[in-house]
């Protein structure tokens, strides 16, 4: 079979199950979509997340690059970026802006998907995202026990942060000064930095982590 008849019957594939009254389920869903496919699956339907507007990919690859680099040079685990989906349930799927797992649990990261609560999740509000989207992603973290939740706002200068406790979440509010990770050991930010247009470079930020002389 040639390439283009693989496609058009892929395609095909993918109309009938976005067609079908039932609902999609996460394997499904993994086997349809791709890193390509910005959608999420939400009680069994493929729902599109919008396209990032140049000052959220900004924030998110200075995040990345900082927090991937400390995890890697720490030997603390793996931060993936916005196109890994965590499975939530059988039904529900998210894709988070950045992940981290912890060595000592990288099992949980397959080729296709996180299939466990990650230790930490990273969402990055937009000027889009409507306030019903964030609560259920928040609600979704929490659902299957995420230990450390951060939610960027950066047109709100305010970067919120949920812990859990025991069988519940406590959540705080920073909007400037020092914050300390407690997934990730020994990071550390100063919060202006997620929504100042003068935060260092990456890899002046990452030295002044590790503490190494540039």
């Amino acid at each position: 079979m040639s390439k283009s008849m693989l496609t058009l019957n892929l395609e095909t594939e993918v109309q009938e199950f976005l067609t079908a009254d039932r609902p999609i389920t996460f394997e499904e869903f993994l086997q349809l979509f791709g890193e390509d496919d910005l959608v999420e699956l939400v009680n069994g339907r493929v729902v599109s997340r919008m396209a990032a507007k140049t000052p959220h990919e900004d924030l998110f690859g200075w995040l990345y690059f900082v927090l991937r680099g400390y995890v890697a040079a720490r030997d603390l685990g793996i931060v993936l970026g916005s196109r890994t989906p965590v499975k939530i349930d059988g039904y529900n799927g998210r894709l988070p802006d950045i992940v981290f797992v912890r060595k000592e649990r990288l099992h949980i990261v397959t080729e296709d998907a996180i299939v466990e609560a990650p230790d930490l999740v990273i969402e990055i509000r937009s000027p889009g995202d409507r306030k019903s989207r964030v609560i259920g992603l928040i609600a979704d973290y929490m659902r299957i026990g995420v230990f450390e939740i951060w939610l960027v706002d950066p047109q709100g200068k305010v970067l919120r942060v949920f812990w859990k406790e025991g069988e519940g979440y406590k959540d705080f509010e920073f909007r400037r000064g020092i914050f300390r990770s407690k997934a990730v050991e020994g990071f550390w930010l100063k919060v202006e930095w997620l929504w100042s247009p003068k935060r260092p470079k990456e890899h002046e930020a990452l030295a002044d982590l590790l503490g190494w002389k540039l």
